[in-house]
């Protein structure tokens, strides 16, 4: 019974996902369900003690980066640079080559800071356009971009701050750039698998005489391409935050020291630098990322930045209080005695790694949330994981690398914010494209086992 209890939970949280309810209101109605068939009377300690503590440490830690990662997406649409910087990548490899131009637009965006979301919305209509005239089913969109913003650059390639990277940080103290051949390696794995699939569907669809289509819905207007900043300009702050980041990675820690210790007006403050200065290096990139648009665009980001930041910290809040409801579900769930179960059915797998990536992916595919079912996974069993790395001789860099793949996997089944974002911006159907999507999660979730293999073979990391 206490099994059926967690697992009926995560139906319920799933099965509202998926049909499109509010995760901050259903997550503590899943959660306190679960403890109320288990125990009644601990149902207000646990939502206040445990659901809130774990809601609120989240956002503490986690909402400036999605609020920051929001606002420098906001600034590099308004600026025009996004426009401009698909409009250099299209000159270069040519509009025959719309696949790949695509996917190598979502990567350098995604990689540069900008959020997912966002990427979504600010790279649709140049990918309906190139489609449309290469005559590209259009269904061939979603998978195209999903490999580009949704794959490799979301957390396997290292120092990228996208949120699914940077989680891990906080309980291995590591940093983003953590164990970057491995990171390479998935990465490699699943863009020459991914760009090989959608070519080959791309090639079938030609075959059998299928164009882009017909009657289709959410068709965006031609983009003008006349009056574009220039890409060089346009790319210099995606430059600016992947340098930083590295450069804040390697000073912070330097500055502060492992704990830092200050007395204002007679009150310590105390603070513990190591889980907190991947985040803080992070931050101050996007900060100087922002800053530098400015800098080059002023006028145009200056005449829309009011209503822009608006609807950016909007969207931040959002996403942010849906991981953040994940989170405080996932302690919950946690401390009841099914989920005990799992965890030991999980802990039956004997290989520490391959523990980890099943036990992430599983939660994020359940939960319909990379960054969520990954914070499930590691609040539950990041003290396993240490243990079990000291155990074995891994060093935590492999574990933050794994678990970060993993979280981007299964994540992405129907029920995925991200997924059903897509189709709405494309004005697709899960019938029409979301099984090619799921071939790129596939390869995704394989690209972990490669890594895992890789360093078993040659103990690089």
């Amino acid at each position: 019974m206490n099994l059926l209890i967690v697992l009926a939970a995560l139906v319920f949280l799933m099965f509202v996902a998926y049909r499109g309810y509010s995760v901050i209101l259903f997550a503590p109605v899943a959660a306190l369900g679960a403890v109320l068939l288990t125990d009644p009377s601990l149902v207000p300690p646990m939502f206040s003690s445990v659901f809130m503590e774990k809601m609120v440490g989240f956002i503490k830690n986690y909402f400036p980066v999605f609020m920051l990662g929001a606002v420098f997406g906001k600034v590099i649409e308004l600026s025009g640079f996004s426009k401009s910087i698909v409009a250099a990548v299209i000159g270069v490899l040519g509009r025959e080559r719309a696949v790949l131009s695509i996917v190598v637009v979502c990567a350098i965006l995604t990689y540069g800071g900008v959020s997912l979301f966002v990427v979504v919305f600010a790279v649709y209509p140049f990918a309906a356009e190139m489609f449309r005239q290469g005559d590209i089913p259009k269904r061939l969109i979603p998978c195209t971009i999903a490999l580009g913003a949704f794959s490799f650059t979301m957390d396997a390639l290292p120092g990228t701050p996208q949120i699914q990277n940077i989680i891990p940080t906080t309980f291995f103290n590591t940093t983003t750039w953590a164990a970057p051949i491995l990171g390479l390696v998935g990465s490699v794995f699943v863009f020459g698998v991914g760009l090989a699939y959608i070519e080959n569907r791309r090639r079938a669809a030609q075959k059998r005489g299928e164009g882009y289509g017909t009657e289709l819905v959410n068709e965006p207007e031609p983009f003008e391409e006349k009056e574009l900043p220039n890409p060089w300009i346009a790319l210099t702050p995606l430059v600016v935050v992947g340098v930083m980041n590295f450069v804040f990675t390697q000073l912070v820690p330097r500055a502060y020291g492992a704990v830092h210790e200050v007395n204002l007006g007679g009150h310590p403050i105390v603070t513990k630098v190591g889980p907190l200065a991947a985040i803080w290096a992070v931050e101050g990139a996007l900060l100087l990322g922002i800053l530098t648009v400015f800098i080059f665009a002023w006028r145009p980001v200056l005449a829309k930045f009011a209503d822009g930041s608006k609807a950016a910290v909007a969207g931040a809040l959002l996403a942010s209080l849906n991981t953040a409801s994940e989170y405080g579900f996932g302690g919950v769930i946690a401390l009841l005695p099914g989920f005990e179960m799992v965890a030991a059915a999980l802990r039956a797998i004997p290989n520490p790694l391959v523990n980890e990536a099943v036990t992430v992916t599983v939660l994020a595919g359940i939960t319909g949330s990379a960054s969520g079912g990954m914070s499930i996974a590691l609040a539950a069993m990041s003290d396993e994981f240490i243990a079990a790395a000291q155990a074995a001789n891994i060093p935590l860099e492999v574990f933050h690398r794994i678990a970060a793949m993993a979280s981007g996997g299964m994540d992405t089944l129907p029920h995925n914010g991200a997924v059903i974002t897509l189709l709405a911006v494309t004005g697709l159907t899960h019938r029409q494209a979301y099984g090619d999507v799921f071939v790129i999660t596939m390869t995704k979730t394989a690209a972990v086992f490669v890594a895992i293999a890789f360093f078993y073979l040659t103990g690089l990391y």
